[in-house]
């Protein structure tokens, strides 16, 4: 092996082990030649609510496996600020999120080949990488791989209640669907999922754990990275400096070697070190005191999420997720029916049936998806509601609002000041009001009658375009999707923070490899993206 003298030189120096950091650990230590770092603020994933499905409730907000970051009080959401859960742990936000496998839809990789000039990311290219990730639970075909470190479950419940929806959804124009990642996703099903026998699956499970055998990797937790390394004169990033027990210390990258620092600690966290080492738009910098390395305008802005429209409506004669865990009986065997088989509500996903529709006819494709609950309750973290009943929450997967995230302070520990700038586009409120009538026509559809539902949340007062855009703005929450932060583009676009081969404008030796560098939101959820970025960053550093 080809080790330097110093046992803190590496080749490759990866910032944040969660859904692209633990991938990129797998795949650059493949080389027993190339030393790899891999540096996580958060601690070991080895808490128990972690592996277990429905243990998102007690991870998110958390501190244990949490940032714990607020948005700003939000304009478009009347005034409200909203948790922004970002994982902090082995597996970051892959370790607290939803678990749903999806991909997006064609239409998102075009508009990122339009928007960097690069083919290499265009669907028929993304859909090779998912291949090679993925386990599917069913035979490899034209859209899924088997035997990759991914595994791609199918859920172990089923609710009579998201079956009724699901024939509603169908009567009202949307077809049954048994995959939403073929490309189009305009139709009704329930989830694939990031499980495997009933437990979650994270990026640590699933390439750490492998690649941590490796002698020529390693994995420093409970690390604060607080700024890059950067020589100010040839504007080479050889380094980090971070914070581990209240010490610093630094670890330096062997760029003589071709080595490469990789920025993956998310669109939020990428952000705050980038800024913090003197890379962002200047004046912002000057202010905090931050001598300025290289004048990035981009860094921190274009901050796209999908806002969640959460909309309850009480059923009768059918039961749901709230009276049967209201009950200590129902909970005792909710319990043991997980213990025994791994199935039931413990085993769920926050969200089991999805949908993808059109708000309206003159969408060129399903712009609007469905996260379809058979339970209900005020807001995330408080107990369900003692009635019956379920929560179809509805989101633009393609806003055109544009947010913003930045340091306020030099101080690492400081948390940024999040701006996502929901319902501040004509087009955003526009289609929240059409999405909110949508959701209606579909709990109109036949196969819901028998059951009297009743909107609970906003409630049927809200009717004109004004009253339900307010509505919007009284229910909307993140589907904690944040991306954008740091985006890909052409070289003439002055707000375009990396090329297209992930590497940081103005800077040597430095990518950003996250859901950051999407340069426009996919359509659907943004984990299985982020590691398909993290698939292509790793096909460029291996030369493969």
């Amino acid at each position: 092996m080809t080790q330097t003298s110093h046992n803190n030189t590496y080749d490759y120096i990866i910032i944040g082990a969660g859904s692209a950091g633990c991938l990129l650990a797998k795949r650059l230590t493949e080389n027993p030649d190339k030393r790899v770092l891999l540096i996580e603020a958060g601690k070991n994933d080895n808490y128990i609510w972690i592996h277990i499905p429905v243990g998102y409730l007690y991870c998110i907000d958390n501190p244990r496996a949490d940032w714990r970051f607020r948005t700003s009080n939000e304009v478009g959401l009347n005034g409200r600020s909203l948790i922004y859960p970002r994982g902090r742990v082995l597996g970051g936000c892959s370790s607290i999120n939803g678990m749903i496998y999806m991909r997006g839809q064609s239409g998102d990789y075009e508009s990122w080949v339009t928007a960097t000039g690069d083919d290499a990311w265009s669907w028929k290219n993304a859909l090779k990488r998912y291949k090679q990730i993925e386990d599917y639970h069913s035979d490899a075909n034209e859209w899924h791989g088997k035997g990759g470190e991914w595994t791609v479950s199918k859920q172990r419940l089923r609710w009579p209640i998201m079956d009724v929806f699901r024939q509603a959804a169908v009567q009202a124009g949307i077809p049954a669907s048994d995959d939403f990642n073929r490309g189009d996703n305009f139709g009704v099903g329930y989830f694939d999922v990031s499980q495997r026998a009933g437990w979650r699956l994270n990026t640590a499970k699933a390439f750490l754990r492998d690649a941590a055998k490796r002698s020529n990797l390693t994995v420093i937790t409970e690390a604060m990275v607080t700024k890059l390394k950067i020589n100010p004169v040839s504007k080479n990033c050889y380094g980090v400096e971070y914070l581990r027990n209240g010490i610093a210390a630094e670890a330096i990258c062997a760029i003589d070697r071709g080595g490469e620092v990789l920025l993956a600690a998310g669109s939020i966290g990428s952000v705050q070190i980038l800024e913090r080492s003197g890379v962002g738009a200047a004046t912002h910098l000057a202010n905090l005191g931050i001598p300025v390395i290289s004048d990035v305008p981009g860094v921190g802005e274009n901050l796209q999420d999908h806002l969640q429209l959460r909309m309850i409506y009480k059923v009768n004669g059918i039961q749901t997720l709230n009276t049967k865990a209201n009950s200590l009986f129902g909970k005792m065997m909710i319990g043991l029916e997980y213990v025994l088989k791994r199935s039931g509500p413990m085993s769920m996903a926050p969200s089991q049936l999805g949908a993808f529709a059109y708000s309206s006819p003159e969408q060129k494709s399903a712009n609007v998806e469905y996260h379809v609950q058979p339970l209900s309750l005020e807001k995330f973290g408080e107990d369900l509601h003692s009635f019956n009943a379920f929560t179809a929450s509805v989101c633009n997967v393609r806003p055109t609002s544009r947010g913003s995230v930045h340091i306020h302070s030099v101080d690492a520990e400081a948390p940024p000041v999040i701006s996502p700038n929901y319902l501040s586009t004509d087009e955003d409120r526009k289609i929240a009001a059409e999405s909110l009538r949508l959701t209606r026509k579909i709990v109109e559809s036949a196969a819901l009658k028998p059951y009297m539902p009743d909107e609970y949340k906003p409630g049927k007062q809200y009717q004109s375009d004004a009253e339900l855009i307010k509505a919007a703005g009284d229910i909307g929450t993140t589907i904690f999707h944040p991306v954008g932060t740091c985006k890909m583009g052409r070289a003439e676009d002055p707000m375009a923070v990396l090329d297209s081969e992930l590497r940081v404008r103005g800077v040597h030796h430095l990518r950003v490899v996250d859901a950051s560098a999407m340069p426009t939101i996919t359509s659907g959820n943004t984990a299985a993206p982020t590691m398909m970025i993290a698939q292509r960053a790793a096909e460029l550093l291996t030369g493969e």
